[in-house]
Order: C-alpha cells, then sequence, then structure tokens
C-alpha cells in the first residue's frame, strides 16, 4: 500500500513506531559510547594507581637519601633537614596536581556522537511533520 493510500491514523501509527525505534536505538549508542569513556578512564585509573604506588615508595627513599645529604654535607639536624625536604617536596607535590586536575577538567564525559546523531534526528523529524 502506498503512502498515498493510507489513513492518517495509519501514518501517524507508523511514526510513533519509528520515532520509538529511533529513540530507544539512540538511547543504545549512547550507553555504548559512555562505556568506551568510562571503561578508558578506569584503565586509566589503574595504571595511574599502580605506578603512583611504585613512585610513592621511590620518593620516600629519595626523601630519606636528602635527608641524610643535608645532615652530612651541610651538617644540618636530621630535624630540620627532614622539614626542608618535606617542604620542598610538598610545593612540587602542589604544582604537579594542580597541573593533574587542570587536565581532569577537561576530560569530558559527554557522548558527542550521540548528542549530534539526536540533534541530526531531530531536525529530520521536524522536516518529515512539515
Amino acid at each position: 500500500m502506498s503512502d498515498a493510500n493510507r489513513s492518517v491514523p495509519d501514518l501517524l501509527g507508523d511514526l510513533v513506531n519509528q520515532t520509538t525505534t529511533l529513540v530507544r536505538k539512540e538511547v543504545q549508542l549512547a550507553r555504548a559510547e559512555l562505556s568506551e569513556k568510562v571503561s578508558t578512564v578506569g584503565a586509566a585509573g589503574m595504571s595511574l594507581g599502580i605506578g603512583a604506588a611504585l613512585l610513592l615508595g621511590a620518593l620516600i627513599a629519595l626523601m630519606q637519601g636528602a635527608i641524610a645529604l643535608l645532615v652530612e654535607v651541610f651538617g644540618l639536624s636530621p630535624t630540620l633537614s627532614a622539614l626542608i625536604v618535606a617542604a620542598v617536596t610538598g610545593l612540587i607535590g602542589f604544582l604537579v596536581l594542580r597541573g593533574g586536575l587542570a587536565k581532569l577538567q577537561n576530560f569530558n564525559l559527554t557522548p558527542d556522537r550521540t548528542v549530534a546523531q539526536l540533534s541530526r534526528d531531530a531536525q529530520v523529524a521536524k522536516e518529515q511533520v512539515r
């Protein structure tokens, strides 16, 4: 049966069915895209955690060596040497942390492809209704 011979209720019923299918497919696309982004973040998080744990051990050993060096070379007390090393390390850590937070703020979890497709679909639906 051609579209010219179909009744308005039939056409509206088809429109509702096609719109429902379209929305369902778009939701599936959004879920897939979000899942992909979340798994990327998860994998990166695991690598960051392992790397941070290993670097923490190295940093502690390095700090102990720096404290011992200040005591031996400059004759400072162990307490003052520890405070100097802690202050320098704390400042460096703060700067690195601030840089990392700035990068994280630019990360976008929005499903861009799905949003663009929904916008195109809405435009097509508007044209179809006219």
